[in-house]
């Protein structure tokens, strides 16, 4: 018999399962995934599966059955699944899985009460561009970010429908996205996603086109002046300025060339890092908590 778990990233929650040697393809059947959701209260089902040339891989779903894309805030959650099971990273430090979007690689860097908190290597991105008064950018899924005043009063049902549709994003459509920014630097960020069709109360990839745009934006730009501790503090200069989240003492001390954002979602605290460079962002990171509910 298979067993269904419910984890939570940030707000986001997803049904998960283990799928490495049972029979799971009537799972993926999409009326399914809408029951499952609807039964859990959930943002979305994920399936863990074996892959030969990595630690493992996973399937992500929204809650209309549409997958073939990535989701941050399960990426996290799948590895706090994966470190539930005793599945252990084949390095002994990061585990590296396959999701619809190609290759990642994730590290627990605190535990604390069964809440995990985890950081997440995303793609590369190389699509983005101005659109609509904001940015189009594909960080593994779709997304629409536009520039707010003040996020917390955005009508996003309503505006996040509406944009969510435009013709610009036809016929896919794109996940939208409202930012504003705080006095400290810090981005809050809600999300409408497409096949959620309704705000969530998180969404990883979305938190990360949020930030990427915030710097094409220059809405404020938050860039190094040099190596930025990751996960650490910067004496209150900086692109750290103002985080309370995780110290580097919990991570691995690593140093990254870069940007970093602090982002509030509706719930919790997240951090993204990247790289800026010719067309292109490398090394961006998402960080932030994943749990069972």
């Amino acid at each position: 018999m298979i067993e269904l778990h419910k984890y939570s990233g940030a707000g986001n929650t997803f049904v998960v399962l283990d799928g490495r040697s049972e029979d799971v393809s009537s799972f993926q059947r999409p009326s399914v995934i809408s029951d499952l959701c609807k039964r859990f209260g959930t943002d979305g089902l994920m399936i863990l599966g074996a892959d030969a040339e990595a630690d493992f891989s996973m399937e992500f779903y929204n809650p209309d059955g549409t997958g073939g894309m990535m989701c941050g805030n399960g990426g996290r959650c799948i590895v706090a699944f994966v470190d539930s099971l005793g599945i252990r990273p084949a390095d002994g430090k990061l585990y590296r899985f396959r999701a619809p979007d190609g290759p990642h690689e994730a590290e627990i860097l605190s535990r604390s009460d069964g809440r995990l908190t985890v950081r997440l290597k995303m793609i590369d991105v190389h699509e983005f561009y101005p659109v609509l008064d904001g940015w189009f950018v594909n960080t593994g899924t779709r997304h629409f970010v536009k520039f707010v005043p003040d996020a917390d009063v955005v009508d996003v049902e309503s505006e996040g429908r509406r944009l969510r549709w435009d013709e610009a994003f036809a016929p896919i459509g794109a996940n939208v996205n409202f930012v504003s920014v705080d006095l400290d630097g810090t981005l809050r960020v809600r999300t409408f996603e497409k096949g959620v069709e309704g705000e969530t109360l998180a969404c990883g990839t979305g938190i990360t086109a949020s930030a990427l745009a915030a710097y094409l934006s220059g809405n404020p730009m938050r860039e190094a002046p040099g190596p930025v501790a990751a996960h650490g503090h910067m004496n209150g200069r900086g692109p750290t300025s103002g985080w309370e989240g995780w110290s580097e003492a919990e991570g691995n001390g690593s140093l990254m060339h870069g940007v970093a954002y602090n982002i509030q979602a509706r719930i919790d605290r997240l951090r993204v890092e990247f790289t800026p460079g010719d067309g292109r962002f490398t090394d961006v990171y998402l960080t932030g908590p994943a749990e069972e509910l």
